[in-house]
């Protein structure tokens, strides 16, 4: 079965960035829909961006629209998400999921496969 492993997150000041990389085992991706989510303490899993397969259509949540962006190199499998301009609210643990042949949707549920998440810490 596929498995996703997250990377790439840490503690960083406010306004800063960080790339998360979200390295794929087992399968190729070429044949997924790959999204990120994140999930703060006390709060639900929310999704924050999505890439397709055959397209390569994304869509980002508005809360990190303008600041992040998410990318994938097929001959590494591994899907990027770049955050730009980090704020205090962007702390949560990161979870990248992956869904086969999926439409590029920002809902949990639509994806079958999950990474065990990185922390990401805003602060000064």
């Amino acid at each position: 079965q596929l498995q996703l492993v997250e990377s790439g997150g840490g503690l960083v000041q406010p306004g800063g960035s960080l790339r998360l990389s979200c390295a794929a085992s087992r399968f190729t991706l070429d044949y997924y829909t790959i999204g990120w989510f994140r999930q703060a303490p006390g709060k639900e899993r929310e999704g924050i961006s999505c890439i397709s397969i055959s397209d390569m259509r994304t869509n980002y949540a508005d809360s990190v629209k303008g600041r992040f962006t998410i990318s994938r190199d097929n001959t590494k499998n591994t899907v990027y998400l770049e955050m730009n301009s980090l704020k205090p609210e962007d702390t949560a643990v990161y979870y990248c999921a992956a869904t086969q042949f999926g439409l590029c949707e920002l809902i949990p549920s639509r994806y079958n496969y999950w990474g065990q998440g990185t922390q990401v810490t805003v602060s000064s």
